[in-house]
Order: structure tokens, then C-alpha cells, then sequence
């Protein structure tokens, strides 16, 4: 079954979580009242964000190219609505911990930027 790309995109969001957003999120979080906004953090960037997740994804799809049993998990969830997938996904990743443990470190270079970028409580904001 060929997956279409919403599918694929949701799959991977749902085993890898919203990383991306909340990186995203990270960069528009510069203080609005300042005339000159301080440059980000070194390789802080947008375009070091984007370097990582486009790494990141291409790891998760390579690993789930490589675990079919994985793949066939996440392509099943096609078609369901947002909160049944985020629940079967952690139902999925409880069960299997290998899987889950092999997964959050493909994400781990996405959290590391996010924590290096000035997020230290997990909001996906820089904190100030």
C-alpha cells in the first residue's frame, strides 16, 4: 500500500512528535519591544533548524523503510483522527520499547537544538 504524502507526513509526526513546530516556535519567540532583536544563538538559525529536520526525517523514513513491521503500525493509522492516533501511538511505543528507544534517538539532534536554542522547560520557547 503506497502511502500518500499526508499520511506519511502524519505517520512521522505521530512516532516522532511535533518537534519541528516546536522548534519552529522557538525562533519566533525574540522579544517583540526591543529595537534590534539579538541574533540567535549560534547555529540557532532557521536554516540550522531546518538542516536538522530535514536529517531527522530522512533517518525516520530510512528506519521505517528498514522495519516493516514499524511501518506497517504507522501506515495503518491512515484515515483515523488525530487524538485515536496519538493514543495508539503511545499505546505502540509502551509496547514495544526498542522501537520507542530507537525512535527518540533519531529525534534526539531536534531536541538537542531545541534545548541548545535556549528552550530549557520544554515549551518549544526560548526561555529568556
Amino acid at each position: 500500500m503506497l502511502l500518500s504524502a499526508r499520511t506519511a507526513r502524519r505517520a512521522v509526526a505521530g512516532a516522532v512528535g511535533a518537534g519541528s513546530v516546536a522548534g519552529a516556535m522557538l525562533f519566533g519567540a525574540l522579544p517583540a519591544a526591543s529595537a534590534q532583536p539579538a541574533p540567535p544563538a549560534p547555529n540557532c538559525t532557521a536554516a540550522d533548524l531546518a538542516g536538522v529536520a530535514a536529517g531527522v526525517s530522512a533517518s525516520t523514513s530510512a528506519y521505517l523503510f528498514t522495519h516493516p513491521d514499524v511501518n506497517n503500525f504507522f501506515t495503518s493509522l491512515e484515515g483515523r483522527p488525530r487524538e485515536e492516533i496519538r493514543t495508539e501511538v503511545q499505546k505502540y511505543l509502551d509496547a514495544n520499547p526498542v522501537v520507542k528507544g530507537e525512535l527518540t534517538s533519531i529525534r534526539q539532534p531536534l531536541v538537542d537544538l531545541k534545548n541548545r536554542c535556549g528552550d530549557t522547560n520544554g515549551d518549544g520557547l526560548a526561555d529568556s
